[in-house]
């Protein structure tokens, strides 16, 4: 088991950003610090599934003249699909999510999210 993380690069390469992501999401209280962290794991996921998309010795599935136009000559062009796709989402998620901070700090002057907490109970409790 221990083998195959260092024999599939790519792989292991995006379970430590994936890590480093879910790390800094959870344990940061700075809005900014949790939308980089969020993104560091979209990234790991596109990683993933572009290294299991991609076959060795396989060609992109474009066909030319004079080509067999096999199954067996191409990659699964799914996994890049979706990985495009993904990477779209994600940068509408972060602008929306960064649209938000903006909002928060024009509200509450910090970034910080035990602050706003806090300072959202204090207007509670003077209602």
């Amino acid at each position: 088991m221990v083998q195959g993380l260092f024999t599939n690069y790519y792989e292991t390469t995006a379970m430590i950003v994936f890590g480093i992501g879910f790390a800094t999401l959870l344990l940061n209280k700075n809005i900014i610090k949790k939308i980089i962290g969020f993104n560091f794991m979209d990234t790991a996921i596109y990683l993933f599934l572009a290294s299991k998309g991609y076959i060795t010795g396989r060609l992109a599935p474009i066909s030319f003249e004079g080509m067999n136009p096999t199954f067996e000559n191409y990659i699964n062009p799914i996994p890049a699909g979706l990985v495009l796709t993904g990477i779209v989402v994600s940068v509408s998620f972060s602008a929306f999510f960064l649209a938000l901070a903006i909002r928060l700090y024009k509200a509450y002057n910090t970034l910080d999210l035990n602050e706003i907490i806090r300072l959202k109970n204090m207007e509670a409790e003077e209602e």
